[in-house]
């Protein structure tokens, strides 16, 4: 989903619940190889990935690895720790809330230099939100509160005063996302309207400047990114050693999935960027068993794949065809006829929980056990396309409408990910036994996209990544009008009632500062969303993170990226040269 709207106080809480799944972690195949006290500076580590940077400018990038690289070059105001899900300082150290919940005042620390060695003051944070709300960025939604964005000022050089147009409890949680950027490089383009164009990815490492714990100091395309550590960085340990504890930090760009393995058995890599493939964990498991590797289990991944049948008004379905394929009894036969277990087994290769929603349990107090659920039926499934007029009616095993026409549709997902195509199989398979054709149709991510976007699809299988557990901060998901709200996106006036009731307890929830009334609104929303099944789920894959011997006080989540969130503190372990 998208990276939007995230508050220290309220959310203390739900970080302790969090944590408490996060930290039930386990190694595989022995105890961690960092967790040493006083781990040496020096040394590099190499971490492969599977896509190419679209540009050095977060701003107007939003890929996975575009984030990656602003994680490693920039820094926050302030960070979600997502081991415990606890808003933490980082350029701001400390903040005040007015009682009213809509002033905060963030007083950041001093001496802090960008890369370059050029101060870093509050007008950089004043200039980083100016350009986050230029026409060119594709940041500006994550920092409105009810379609509104924030006021920000900067009474001295240390302090910054952000007014919200209304109450949002998450508060400060949506800056996690914002990286803070060079005034002092960037101010004449957005003066000039060029700020889309600049930190391309020709723009010499040089010129870029940043306040994270690495720099970018090679970019060979097809091949790598290589960072150094930031000589001005301005973190350092509890013993008061300057991190990151990195001299170099490799990007290895791998785009086969097979190859990215082969390269971590061999001893050519450190980590990947990605959780472990479900065909990978048993042979990972084996080399963590000899010492030639670490494998923690970190637990269920929040985020999760999704079947959703295209629900636009616009949809370019004849009459007869509409009435069955956007009816909820056609959703509801499709949970009945898919075998959860079996789905576990074949897809994750028994490495997955069976889920119906899409809050996972690894979203601690958020999520709601005992929702109405549609489990493995194939009779009731039956019975429910019966209802809607379908009966295989010249016997040759598909069912067929009123009209004769046979009860068939497509299903597009992502070409060259494993565990979709794989879904996409099962689902088209188990769908077959109760008489419902089904043709899959694998297509690139960016046709998928566009696919998506015009609306030209009956129905998809994809995924999303929830880049905070807070429901408010995937508010484009839950509203109606949202642009993530897959089924029917960016809808005027809530499509259907039960669709309205949800953007009701939504907004109430996002303005409500009490965090268990906030949950238990939630919980209503879960409620509903089952009830009515806008869209089907069917596993959330268990999360596995393969690791060299020689990564030390790496601690590994759920969430991408689940070893490098926390970069400026891995280290190689004493002795573990290449």
């Amino acid at each position: 989903m998208t990276k939007t709207s995230k508050i220290a106080v309220t959310l203390v809480l739900a970080g302790a619940l969090v944590a408490a799944a996060l930290l039930a972690r386990h190694w595989v195949g022995g105890a961690p190889a960092g967790r040493a006290a006083g781990p040496s500076r020096g040394g590099e580590l190499v971490a492969t990935n599977r896509s190419e940077p679209t540009s050095f400018n977060r701003y107007t990038a939003v890929r996975s690895t575009d984030e990656l690289i602003s994680r490693l070059t920039q820094a926050r105001l302030v960070r979600i720790d997502r081991t415990t899900d606890a808003l933490e300082p980082r350029l701001a150290e400390r903040w005040t809330v007015s009682d009213d919940h809509l002033t905060y005042t963030l007083f950041l620390r001093q001496g802090v230099q960008f890369s370059d060695g050029v101060p870093f003051t509050s007008a950089d944070v004043v200039f980083s939100f100016q350009a986050a709300y230029d026409p060119s960025s594709q940041m500006a939604g994550e920092l409105d509160v009810a379609g509104q964005p924030l006021q920000v000022t900067a009474p001295d050089d240390h302090t910054v005063v952000l007014t919200f147009p209304s109450v949002y409890a998450p508060g400060l949680r949506m800056l996690d996302g914002l990286p803070i950027l060079p005034r002092h490089k960037l101010v004449a383009a957005l003066r000039e309207g060029r700020l889309g164009e600049m930190w391309g990815l020709a723009t010499p490492p040089a010129e870029l400047a940043g306040l994270g714990p690495f720099v970018l100091a090679e970019y060979t395309p097809g091949q790598r990114l290589v960072f150094t550590r930031n000589p001005h960085y301005w973190r350092r340990d509890a013993a008061g050693t300057p991190l990151p504890y990195l001299n170099r930090l490799v990007l290895a760009i791998v785009p086969d999935q097979n190859a990215e393995v082969l390269r971590l058995e061999a001893g050519q890599s450190d980590l990947m960027t990605s959780e472990t493939r479900p065909e990978d964990i048993a042979s990972f498991r084996d080399a963590a068993a000899a010492g030639r590797l670490q494998l923690v289990d970190v637990g269920v991944s929040r985020d999760t794949n999704l079947l959703w049948i295209n629900l636009r008004p616009d949809a370019k379905l004849s009459p007869a065809r509409r009435a069955w394929l956007q009816s909820e009894d056609f959703r509801k036969a499709i949970s009945y006829a898919v075998d959860r277990q079996q789905f576990v087994n074949t897809v994750y290769l028994g490495a997955a929980v069976p889920i119906y929603g899409p809050v996972t349990p690894s979203f601690g107090g958020w999520y709601v056990p005992g929702l109405p659920t549609y489990p493995y039926d194939p009779a009731r499934a039956r019975a429910l396309l019966a209802g809607l007029g379908l009966a295989d009616r010249n016997g040759d095993g598909v069912l067929e409408d009123r009209r004769g026409d046979p009860v068939r549709f497509s299903i597009l997902t992502q070409q060259g990910v494993d565990t979709r195509e794989r879904a996409a199989a099962v689902i088209q398979n188990q769908l077959r036994k109760v008489g419902v054709a089904v043709d899959v149709v694998s297509l690139d991510q960016l046709a998928l996209i566009q696919r998506f976007g015009t609306g030209d699809y009956e129905a998809m299988y994809f995924g999303v990544e929830t880049t905070d557990i807070d429901p408010a901060s995937n508010v484009a998901f839950w509203l109606s009008s949202g642009a993530f709200h897959f089924w029917n996106p960016g809808q005027p006036k809530p499509a259907t009632d039960w669709e309205a009731r949800i953007d009701e307890l939504m907004r109430r929830q996002v303005t409500t500062i009490d965090l268990a009334e906030r949950q238990q609104l939630f919980a209503e929303v879960q409620r509903i969303f089952a009830q009515h099944v806008p869209a089907l789920y069917f596993a959330a894959p268990e999360v596995y993170v393969a690791m060299s011997p020689r990564v030390a006080n790496a601690t590994p989540v759920p969430a991408r990226p689940q070893v490098l969130w926390n970069a400026d503190v891995l280290a190689v372990k004493e002795g573990g040269a290449r």
